[in-house]
C-alpha cells in the first residue's frame, strides 16, 4: 500500500462521498423497481436484454473501451466476466418477477458475502456465516408457508447471488489489465449473450417510445449512473467504510420495494434481511476488499 493509499484509509470521510454511495445504491434499486414495472409487457428476459444493451451503450459512450483492447491472455477472464454479468442479471430479474425486491436483494447479497468470508480464519468469522445462513432460512419458503414466498424465486435469487460472487472474482482477474473499462466490455458481452433469450419478447416494442423510454430509465439507473457514482466514491472513501455502507443494500431494496412497488414484508422477512445486513457488516469490517455493487 502506498503512502497516498494509507492516507486515504485514515482520512475522515466527507459527507459527499457517503451521499454519492447511498445515491448509487438507491439508483440500483430504483432501476430494479422500474424494471419490474416492465415485466408484464417484456417479461424478465426482454427487460434484461434491453437493460444490458442500453447499459452497454451508455458505458461505452462514457468509458470508450476501444481505447484499451484486451490481450489474448485476458480474453478468457473477460469472457467469464461477461457470462456471469449476463447470468446474474437474467437470474435476478427472473427472481424479482416472483418475490419482493427486498427479499430478492438480500438473498442475492449472500453470494458475495460468502466469497468475502473464504479467506477468514478466526472463530468470530463463523458468526457472520451463521448469521447469513439464519437470514437465508428466515427468507426461505420453509420459514412460513403462509407467507407465500415462491420457492423458485428464492432459488433463482440465490443462484443470482452465486453469480455475483463469481462476478467479483472474474472482475478482479479481467480488471487487472483493463481497469474500469472492464465493465463496458463485460456489459457488451452480456448484452450479446442475452439476445437469444430476450429478443423475441422485446422485438414488438423496439419502436414503442413509451416502453423504450422505460428501458432507458432502467439502463440509466441500473448501470450508467451507479457505476459513475461508485467510481467517484472509490477515489474518496476508504475501502472498509465503502464495504460497510454497501451492507445497507438489502435495506434499500426493501424500502424501494415498499415505496415504488407497494411490497410489504412481514416480521420474519424483515428479521431475515436484518440478519443478512448484520452478517455483511461484520464481514466488511474484517474483509480486505469491499464487495462492489453488481453490474
Amino acid at each position: 500500500m502506498t503512502v497516498a493509499q494509507e492516507a486515504n484509509q485514515q482520512a475522515p470521510v466527507g459527507v459527499m462521498p457517503v451521499l454519492g454511495l447511498l445515491g448509487a445504491m438507491l439508483s440500483v434499486q430504483v432501476g430494479a423497481a422500474f424494471a419490474k414495472g416492465l415485466f408484464p409487457v417484456l417479461g424478465p428476459e426482454g427487460t434484461t436484454m434491453l437493460r444490458l444493451a442500453i447499459g452497454a451503450l451508455m458505458l461505452a459512450a462514457v468509458l470508450r473501451p476501444w481505447k484499451v483492447l484486451p490481450s489474448r491472455k485476458n480474453l478468457p477472464w473477460l469472457a467469464a466476466y461477461g457470462i456471469t454479468v449476463c447470468a446474474m442479471n437474467m437470474l435476478f430479474y427472473a427472481a424479482l418477477q416472483r418475490i419482493p425486491l427486498g427479499v430478492c436483494v438480500a438473498l442475492e447479497f449472500t453470494g458475495p458475502l460468502f466469497v468475502a468470508t473464504l479467506g477468514f480464519r478466526r472463530l468470530l468469522d463463523l458468526v457472520w456465516v451463521a448469521l447469513a445462513v439464519v437470514g437465508i432460512v428466515l427468507l426461505s419458503p420453509f420459514a412460513g408457508i403462509s407467507r407465500g414466498l415462491d420457492p423458485t424465486g428464492v432459488a433463482l435469487a440465490l443462484a443470482a447471488g452465486a453469480c455475483w460472487g463469481l462476478y467479483i472474482i472474474f472482475a478482479q482477474k479481467a480488471g487487472a489489465e483493463l481497469g474500469v473499462r472492464t465493465s463496458a466490455y463485460g456489459m457488451a458481452i452480456a448484452a450479446v449473450l442475452a439476445l437469444p433469450f430476450g429478443f423475441n419478447a422485446a422485438q414488438a416494442y423496439l419502436t414503442d417510445s413509451h416502453i423504450m423510454a422505460g428501458a432507458a430509465v432502467v439502463g440509466l439507473f441500473s448501470s450508467a449512473l451507479p457505476f459513475y457514482l461508485e467510481m467517484l466514491v472509490l477515489a474518496r472513501m476508504p475501502a472498509k467504510v465503502y464495504g460497510m455502507l454497501v451492507c445497507l443494500e438489502p435495506a434499500g431494496g426493501a424500502l424501494t420495494g415498499f415505496l415504488f412497488l407497494h411490497e410489504k414484508l412481514d416480521l420474519l422477512q424483515c428479521a431475515g434481511i436484518a440478519a443478512v445486513i448484520a452478517a455483511a457488516f461484520g464481514t466488511a469490517v474484517a474483509a480486505r476488499r469491499p464487495m462492489p455493487l453488481p453490474a
